[in-house]
């Protein structure tokens, strides 16, 4: 199965249509007028349906077990078809196309298997996915090319030489996702002016985005918070509150990040942890979303 354990909870939804198509319209009267021999075959078809969507990982090996939170399975009667229609909602990290799309395959099979007694002209046409919504793939083609962002590790063994830059370059590398390009690139030592004095440079400098890797921790060197956090004009807790939520949901310690978040004038300053895989994790936890800030502080609608 893939592995989706970099994603993050968000609602899902997916609706689905299938057509069933009859011979005659005797057919059609006797499902709206429920003389079906086998039963009332909306009721009985949406049963069968409900249990397709819920059922979808059993019989389909590469779709994960979800929580189903919502399914509506609603008809329309045009001519001589009958039109399936099944919107499913859920809160999770994957989404539910497929169910949706399943149900209504079993919606259909149902219907066909109550009305071939009757006619056998009966046909299963068109299944297929009519929309969906939620995660990222709703930002896929989100490029923020106009966006003048900077990267700076905080680090003391890294300023003189003693260890390499992971941390720094792993979020260059996923701005670039983005069409994010990190004009700016600096390592300086893990002190409160200098990490202050780059903050305030940077930001009157016109960078929309700057982001601190490093120094977010508990050991005594670990100073970003303290020198960043009195420069914030807007504080957005939201933020950081979202990665440790994430990390923590991965490994124990993250609660343990000191990491702040807001604006500092017009210009976005993150704090993260100084770890690749902490940076990583942060990194999945709020991009792109969070660049949807760009476009509230101009005035413009969620």
């Amino acid at each position: 199965m893939v592995n989706i354990t970099r994603k993050s909870n968000t609602l899902r939804i997916a609706i689905a249509t299938a057509t069933v198509k009859v011979s005659k319209q005797e057919t059609i009267d006797a499902v709206e007028q429920r003389k079906i021999p086998k039963g009332d075959v909306f009721e009985f078809a949406r049963a069968a349906g409900l249990f397709g969507v819920k059922k979808t990982s059993d019989v389909i090996p590469d779709c994960h077990p979800l929580p189903i939170e919502y399914t509506a399975i609603t008809y329309e009667i045009v001519g001589l078809t009958i039109i399936i229609t099944v919107e499913v909602h859920t809160i999770y990290k994957t989404g539910v196309e497929v169910e949706a799309m399943h149900g209504a395959s079993v919606t259909a099979l149902t219907m066909y298997d109550m009305l071939k007694p009757i006619d056998k002209g009966v046909e299963i046409e068109n299944i297929r996915l009519l929309k969906k919504s939620g995660g990222k793939s709703d930002l896929k083609n989100a490029k923020f090319p106009e966006l003048k962002a900077a990267v700076v590790v905080c680090s003391d063994s890294v300023f003189e030489n003693k260890a390499q830059d992971s941390s720094g370059k792993a979020i260059i590398s996923r701005l670039a996702q983005w069409d994010i390009n990190a004009e700016k690139y600096e390592i300086v030592p893990d002190e409160i002016n200098i990490i202050r004095d780059k903050a305030n440079e940077l930001s009157a400098s016109g960078y929309h985005l700057i982001i601190f890797t490093g120094g977010t921790g508990l050991s005594p060197r670990d100073v970003t918070p303290e020198a960043i956090a009195p420069l914030i004009d807007r504080n957005i807790d939201g933020i950081m509150e979202t990665a440790r939520r994430y990390g923590q949901e991965r490994m124990p310690y993250a609660m343990l990040s000191r990491g702040v978040a807001g604006f500092i004038g017009e210009t976005l300053v993150l704090t993260f942890p100084g770890s690749k895989s902490g940076v990583e994790e942060s990194m999945d936890a709020l991009f792109p979303q969070v660049l949807h800030l760009f476009k509230v502080i101009k005035g413009e609608k969620h």
